[in-house]
């Protein structure tokens, strides 16, 4: 990870998107464009860019929303996506964006499932905990696809530029 001043520029930029997104969205459960900016950002910076962005972004926007034991949990899960998603970087130019568009939704649904095995430990009714939150889940799911097939377009640009970090 080279962080010339140039690179943090543009990772101080994502993360304040993802915050301002994830705060402006609030008003609609389980819908914000944090799942869909760390997707995009490890599909062309790579999977550090990505956990960058969703451990800053989590703990800058929940001093806003509300920290708790969840963040710890937002952490590991938005991390885990960055990280698959920067796995599939090499892949990005080959697979159509409407499949990429698939997978961000696939990603809230990923969120989801991870965020709620803490709540396991503690208490040991992962299923009915799981399932009660499925109908969030379809939420931010669907948020991911929208965001990122609106989000995807622009920041590609904004990368292609970069092209030091990009290819």
């Amino acid at each position: 990870m080279n962080l010339s001043v140039k690179n943090l520029t543009l990772l101080s930029m994502l993360i304040a998107l993802s915050v301002v997104g994830r705060i402006t969205f609030t008003f609609l459960p389980n819908v914000q464009p944090m799942t869909a900016i760390i997707v995009i950002t490890s599909l062309f910076l790579g999977p550090i860019y990505g956990m960058v962005v969703a451990v800053f972004g989590s703990v800058l926007s929940n001093l806003v929303m509300g920290m708790g034991l969840w963040t710890i949990g937002q952490i590991v899960a938005w991390g885990i996506i960055g990280l698959i998603s920067g796995a599939l970087r090499k892949y990005r130019d080959r697979i159509p964006v409407i499949l990429l568009a698939i997978y961000a939704v696939f990603c809230g649904f990923l969120y989801g499932f991870v965020i709620s095995i803490p709540l396991y430990l503690f208490s040991g009714k992962f299923l009915a905990y799981y399932l009660a939150g499925l109908p969030f889940d379809m939420s931010h799911a669907i948020g991911n696809g929208v965001f990122f097939l609106i989000l995807y377009p622009i920041l590609r640009l904004l990368f292609l530029k970069n092209v030091t970090i990009a290819k």
